[in-house]
C-alpha cells in the first residue's frame, strides 16, 4: 500500500507536467489534489505503525487546526507569514484557507518529521530526551525547505495564492519562511509533548514501537520525490516566459523553475541523502542487540 501511494504521487507529477504542456486540458485543482492526497494517506498509514492511530491522528489534527488558525490569522493581519490571499484555484475553503492546504500540511509535515528522525538515527516510536528537544527544530527546517522549493512556483507562476506586497524571492517575502519555521516548530513541539506523555509504560502500551531502517527509508524516498518533482517544472512549456507579481516586479519563469529545481536537489536532496546514510549506520541499540 505504501509503495502504491508513492507510485500515485509520481503519477501526479506526470499529470502536472501534462497540465503545463497542454494548458486547460487538466484542471489545476485535480493536479493539486493528486499531489496532496497520496502524501496524506502515506502519513496516516506509515505513521500508524509507529505511533498508533490515535497519535498519528493527533499529529494530523495539530496540522489542520494550528495550520488553519495561523494561516487565517496571517491573511487577516499579516502575522506570521505575511500578507496574501488564496485564489479559487485550490478549491473549497475553511474561512479563507483552502481545505487542501491543511491536508498538504499533514502529508509533508510527517515526511519532514521522518527525514529529521532519520538524520538523528531515531528509529523508535518515542524519541529519546535529547532528540525530543532537537527534533522539532530540525524537522521545521526540513519542512521549510520544501516550501522554499515550491512557493514561487505555486504562487508567482501558478497564482494559487497571491502575495499582496510581493517579495524579494521571486515575489515571495522572507516573512513567509519565518512563519513556516515558527508554525512547524509549534506543531512538532506540541506533538513531542503528546508522544512523551506516559513514558513510564512500554512503547507498545504507549502506542509507539520501533521500525527497521528500511521502513523509515520509505518516507525518506517519498520526501526526496517531492523535490525531484520540481525538476519537471523546468521542462519548457507554452506558458508565458515572464510573470509579474502584484508589486510590479517581473520575473522570468525559467529563472524561477531553475532556482526551485536547484534548491530541490541541493537542500531537499541533501536532507534526504543525509537521512538515508544515517539510517544505515548502527545505533547503540543495534550494537547491544548484536552482542546479546
Amino acid at each position: 500500500m505504501l509503495w502504491g501511494l508513492i507510485g500515485a504521487y509520481v503519477g501526479a507529477d506526470v499529470l502536472f507536467l501534462l497540465a503545463g504542456l497542454y494548458p486547460g486540458h487538466v484542471p489545476i485543482v485535480l493536479s493539486v489534489a493528486l499531489h496532496i492526497l497520496p502524501p496524506l494517506a502515506f502519513a496516516l498509514v506509515h505513521g500508524a505503525r509507529i505511533y498508533g492511530w490515535r497519535r498519528i491522528l493527533v499529529l494530523a489534527g495539530l496540522y489542520v487546526v494550528v495550520g488553519n488558525v495561523l494561516e487565517n490569522l496571517s491573511i487577516a493581519t499579516g502575522f506570521p507569514f505575511g500578507h496574501y490571499v488564496f485564489t479559487e484555484r485550490m478549491g473549497p475553503k475553511i474561512l479563507q484557507v483552502p481545505i487542501l492546504l491543511g491536508l498538504a500540511y499533514v502529508g509533508m509535515g510527517y515526511l519532514s518529521w521522518s527525514v529529521a528522525r532519520g538524520i538523528l538515527r531515531e528509529r523508535g516510536g518515542e524519541p529519546s530526551e535529547w532528540r525530543a528537544a532537537v527534533l522539532p527544530v530540525l524537522a521545521s527546517v526540513v519542512m521549510t525547505a520544501w516550501d522554499l522549493a515550491m512557493d514561487p512556483i505555486w504562487s508567482t507562476v501558478g497564482r494559487l495564492w497571491i502575495w499582496q506586497q510581493g517579495g524579494g524571492y521571486f515575489g515571495v517575502p522572507a516573512s513567509n519562511y519565518v512563519g513556516w519555521l515558527v508554525t512547524n516548530y509549534l506543531i512538532y513541539q506540541l506533538f513531542v509533548l503528546v508522544v512523551l506523555r506516559g513514558r513510564s509504560g512500554t512503547r507498545r502500551e504507549n502506542g509507539a514501537e520501533s521500525a527497521p531502517a528500511s521502513y523509515w527509508r520509505m518516507a525518506v524516498i517519498f520526501y526526496a520525490l517531492t523535490g525531484i518533482g520540481n525538476l519537471l517544472l523546468a521542462v519548457p512549456t507554452p506558458r508565458h516566459p515572464v510573470v509579474t507579481d502584484v508589486s510590479g516586479s517581473a520575473w522570468r519563469v525559467s529563472d524561477i523553475t531553475l532556482a526551485c529545481a536547484v534548491i530541490s536537489i541541493l537542500v531537499m536532496g541533501g536532507f534526504a541523502l543525509c537521512a538515508w546514510v544515517r539510517l544505515g549506520e548502527r545505533t547503540p541499540e543495534d550494537e547491544r542487540s548484536v552482542s546479546q
